[in-house]
């Protein structure tokens, strides 16, 4: 025989379930009003629970009302880094794979999103995350922030149930961000961030990066010196936030440097151009710092026989060739990755957000480095590779291993 405490909790759900359907009015409706999804795990916490599992309400019908924001720890950590101590959690309604999923690019014209696109295509083929998606779709965009909200939103109306993107621009997506929750789409940016913390996102930390390239030219140049600096495609949070972290370091009090600012739009043959244009009116700089197109802009010093240069630049494989290369006539350069990967790290983000994992607003990976003294062949750079190819691409806590060979094997046209 029930007791009546039993016998109240049933009834308690029945007139829940009831008030769901329409059928009891208000009351049946208070019934399910603040409790808890499930109870925590015997001998953990609540917020431990949560991270390995989606609750019992989660695993149900999707809310139409986007994540929720809810304690952390989150789900595996080692990959999906929180970006500040304080950063909030996510959990979306957990449904069951396989997953449609769509990468929405914006610009495709340089070497690094042509790797990115590669990179997403053999992702998705990889044997542990191909059982996972349904479908996948590729369309890059241009430089229009409009063309591409309405690839996002032509995406969302599909049914598709992940969306990653490179945003065009670092804000104006708030439209778009409003439909995917109330779809329960789970949208991430990375790489080219928002400026929300209404969405996932990935990325390096752009900001910390700028500091790093301006630590290391202006220990190289003792706090003085003419300094040419190459910006990337303008108008999005990368380029900004690099150029600002840069600024930072060296227009500090006590600095006394002039800077020359040129735009390369991260590719090799316009940052060249760029680079060989600014030589032609300044003659001679003390040293380069070149967001990306890096292996271009380096070209333009050696062309021009310029004296040799501390060197600060992205991680095109040509780049750190010619920095192995001209090291020992003097040439030191410090070159960071702003990986091509992010693009799985983004994929793998909006599959575990998909099944219910409790997840960081903002996933910080961290920034791979190699310098003048740690360059060797066949690790931080590939002599049988093409220059443009971009070298950090392996993410071991997430799984994300993919070679050279298969990335290269793929195109970069949109998948449709």
């Amino acid at each position: 025989m029930k007791s009546r405490g039993s016998a109240r909790r049933a009834a308690a759900v029945l007139s829940c379930a009831l008030g769901l359907l329409g059928l009891s009015g208000l009351s049946g409706l208070s019934a399910c009003k603040d409790k808890p999804d499930s109870a925590p795990a015997a001998g953990g916490s609540a917020s431990a629970a949560a991270a390995q599992a989606p609750s019992v309400a989660a695993a149900q019908a999707p809310s139409g009302q986007g994540p929720k924001v809810v304690p952390g720890p989150g789900y595996n950590p080692e990959c999906f880094a929180p970006w500040k101590q304080d950063t909030k959690y996510l959990q979306w309604t957990a449904r069951k794979p396989p997953f449609r999923l769509a990468l929405v690019n914006g610009y495709v014209g340089n070497a690094w999103r042509i790797q990115m696109v590669k990179t997403a295509k053999a992702f998705a083929k990889d044997p542990a995350i191909a059982p996972l998606i349904k479908e996948f779709k590729v369309v890059s965009t241009g430089t229009d922030v409009a063309a591409q909200l309405g690839a996002i939103e032509d995406f969302i109306n599909q049914g598709f149930d992940g969306i990653v993107t490179l945003a065009v621009s670092p804000d104006g997506f708030d439209r778009v961000i409003r439909l995917a929750d109330k779809k329960d789409v789970v949208l991430v940016p990375f790489d080219n961030v928002l400026d929300t913390d209404k969405v996932m996102q990935v990325n390096e930390d752009q900001l910390a990066m700028g500091r790093q390239w301006g630590e290391f030219l202006d220990k190289q140049l003792g706090g003085k010196g003419k300094v040419l600096e190459v910006r990337g495609l303008q108008g999005n949070s990368v380029d900004r936030d690099r150029h600002l972290g840069f600024r930072q370091v060296m227009e500090a009090p006590g600095k006394s440097y002039t800077i020359v600012e040129v735009v390369g739009s991260w590719d090799d043959g316009k940052a060249q151009k760029a680079v060989a244009d600014a030589l032609a009116v300044h003659r001679q700089f003390d040293a380069l710092f070149a967001q990306g197109g890096s292996t271009g802009a380096v070209r333009a010093l050696l062309d021009a026989g310029h004296k040799p240069i501390p060197v600060a630049t992205e991680a095109e494989n040509g780049v750190r060739k010619l920095i192995a290369k001209h090291h020992e006539q003097g040439m030191k350069g410090l070159s960071l990755g702003q990986s091509p990967g992010l693009a799985a790290i983004a994929m793998k983000a909006a599959l575990e957000g998909l099944q219910g994992k409790v997840l960081p607003q903002m996933i910080s990976v961290p920034i791979p480095a190699a310098d003048h003294t740690t360059l060797k062949d066949g690790e931080s750079f590939f002599s049988q590779l093409s220059d443009n190819f971009f070298t950090p691409n392996e993410f071991p806590p997430c799984g994300v291993n993919i070679s050279g060979v298969k990335i290269m094997n793929e195109s970069e046209s949109d998948v449709k």
